[in-house]
């Protein structure tokens, strides 16, 4: 996988105190890896910490999968 995944593995892993092998793309941030609303909003910030980029409320608000954020920050750090 690509470094901008790995980022994104580590910070969930460490906010969702899961294991990192457990997030895949596929993975389903409530189904797949038991997030809450808190837990994604949490998360949310934490990319855009880390990332240096702004997501919406009401883009986040649409990350289904661990897929849905990865291609919205890859969009937006070109």
């Amino acid at each position: 996988m690509d470094e901008l995944f790995e980022k994104m593995q580590k910070l969930i892993a460490d906010k969702l105190e899961i294991e990192e092998s457990k997030i895949t793309l596929d993975a389903s941030f409530r189904q797949d890896l038991g997030a809450d609303s808190l837990d994604t909003y949490e998360l949310v910030y934490a990319i855009e910490e880390e990332m240096g980029i702004s997501i919406p409320d009401e883009k986040a608000n649409e990350f289904e999968t661990v897929r849905d954020a990865y291609d919205f920050i890859k969009s937006q750090s070109k």
